[in-house]
Parts: structure tokens; C-alpha cells; sequence
């Protein structure tokens, strides 16, 4: 499903208009960011739990030379569905 198809699904079932709706999906849409930013959880019921985790810094290899490089430690989002969610796409 593209962002234009979850639009017109949000706008018919609530009942809004396409703008209405794409205002509501961008407003969900930096919330997330913004909390996952500041290092935080959003927690969504029905749907699941977004925040961050951290990945060690490692070794690696550059594909082209094969030299080994050092990756540094990052933090990276996360999600974490809700079971009902999880039973839902089985």
C-alpha cells in the first residue's frame, strides 16, 4: 500500500476529507521521529511499540578492496508489533 492508498483508506473510513487525512498521517508520522529523536518509546495500541535500539560498533569489510574498516556505533529504530498484530498477518 502506498502513502496516496492509506490516505483515501484514512479520509473514507473516518469520514474526512484527503488533505484532513494526509495532515493526520504526516502529524503521526513526525511524532514518531521526534520521539524516537529524543530517545524515547511511542507506544500505539492495537499496533505496536516504536523506539530505538543500539548497534556495538564492529568490524567490516569494503566490498571493493576488501579492506577491513571499523563501523561505528549508531542507535537505529525499532519496532516492536503487538501480539494481536503479530496473529493478524499470520
Amino acid at each position: 500500500m502506498t502513502k496516496q492508498e492509506l490516505i483515501k483508506q484514512l479520509a473514507t473510513n473516518a469520514e474526512i476529507t484527503n488533505k484532513q487525512a494526509e495532515a493526520v498521517l504526516n502529524t503521526l508520522t513526525t511524532a514518531i521521529q521526534d520521539t524516537l529523536r529524543a530517545g524515547g518509546e511511542l507506544l500505539i495500541p492495537d499496533i505496536g511499540k516504536f523506539g530505538t535500539a543500539q548497534k556495538a560498533a564492529r568490524a567490516g569489510r569494503n566490498p571493493q578492496t576488501g579492506e577491513t574498516i571499523q563501523i561505528a556505533a549508531k542507535r537505529v529504530p525499532k519496532f516492536t508489533p503487538v501480539k494481536a498484530l503479530k496473529d493478524a498477518a499470520l
